[in-house]
């Protein structure tokens, strides 16, 4: 089965040449999706913010793949702080519905950006699946 490479508009991903998202084999392999607002810039105002930005740009990254938050499966969160954690699960209550996808969390030092907070992957099914 062919790659089908998934486009949102505004693409932030384009200039550096990586894709949204992936769809093959009835999945979709979301890039890493951060508190990057439609003007290019990271969302303002610390954590809660950021992290709102990054489930917004993952829904709409699913949307546009023909998929959505119900047929996520997998999820990685990316965050420079573990001691933000804690307001993941207000989140997953907010933007996912049981069953819930399987998660990973990992500390790192950096992100793409010194303003960066957080950062969202995920594999979902496609709307075909």
């Amino acid at each position: 089965m062919p790659l089908e490479q998934v486009v949102t508009e505004p693409d932030p991903y384009a200039p550096f040449l990586l894709s949204q998202a992936i769809k093959a084999n009835g999945f979709v392999f979301i890039s890493g999706q951060a508190a990057i607002g439609d003007d290019g810039e990271i969302a303002a105002g610390g954590f809660d913010r950021q992290a709102e930005q990054a489930f917004r740009n993952l829904d709409r990254a699913l949307k546009a793949a023909g998929s959505g938050l119900d047929r996520v499966v997998k999820t990685t969160i990316f965050l420079r702080s573990m001691g933000d954690s804690g307001k993941l699960v207000e989140l997953r209550r907010r933007w996912f519905s049981a069953p819930y996808p399987a998660e990973s969390m990992i500390e790192v030092s950096s992100l793409y950006s010194p303003e960066a907070l957080i950062e969202i992957e995920a594999i979902a099914l496609d709307g075909d699946r």
